[in-house]
């Protein structure tokens, strides 16, 4: 008596008996679960095809975008630029002319000698101060351009000037008492510079 199979014999094969069966197929969709509409497995790193050392195909690298220049709005960061020249232009001036006044009060007393006034006007000192601040500005902008860190690399950079114009005029006037008023001056001349072109810029662009 011959055992016939109660699901008939149009029955779906049993995937894990399939292979020992007659006519067994690997890549027949009738021994396999997947969706019988799918499309058939292809090996994405074919023997024939270029192939790393690694046995992986090399893949393309994508493509780099070049280093574009800052999104700036020019009309607000010259403005800026402008306006930090005049606050450092004004507090320089007002400083000179303090310390001139200081000065001139100590030598009509004639108790503490005979000192002598600041080395310029304080016009002078205003105009520099002016013009530093339209020095930073630029440099700001310069190492955007060439720096991956502009603001790290800007504090630095005018940071170690102004310690250097702070140290340079006590260290080498011959007379303490003007290297000490032009330092003063100085320090009031690279503060703003040092802390307000940062801030400024980075309001200045455009998100």
């Amino acid at each position: 008596m011959t055992y016939q199979d109660p699901r008939g014999p149009h029955r779906d094969p049993d995937p894990r008996t399939a292979r020992y069966e007659s006519g067994y197929n690997p890549d027949s969709r009738a021994y396999s679960r997947q969706d019988p509409y799918a499309e058939p497995y292809r090996d994405p790193y074919p023997a024939d095809g270029p192939a790393a050392p690694g046995g992986y195909a090399e893949q393309p690298l994508p493509d780099r975008a070049p280093r574009r220049a800052p999104d700036v709005n020019p009309v607000t960061f010259a403005g800026g630029v402008v306006m930090t020249g005049v606050v450092t232009g004004l507090a320089a001036w007002l400083v000179a002319w303090i310390i001139a006044a200081f000065v001139e009060k100590v030598n009509e007393s004639g108790k503490l000698g005979v000192w002598n006034p600041v080395a310029a006007s304080e016009i002078w000192f205003g105009v520099v101060g002016f013009l530093c601040a339209l020095a930073a500005g630029a440099l700001w902008y310069v190492l955007q351009l060439i720096t991956p860190a502009p603001n790290q690399f800007y504090r630095w950079i005018v940071g170690l000037l102004l310690i250097a114009a702070v140290l340079i005029p006590i260290l080498t006037y011959q007379q303490t008492s003007v290297g000490i008023e032009t330092a003063i001056l100085h320090f009031v001349i690279g503060l703003p510079p040092l802390t307000i072109i940062p801030a400024m810029g980075i309001k200045s662009l455009q998100r």
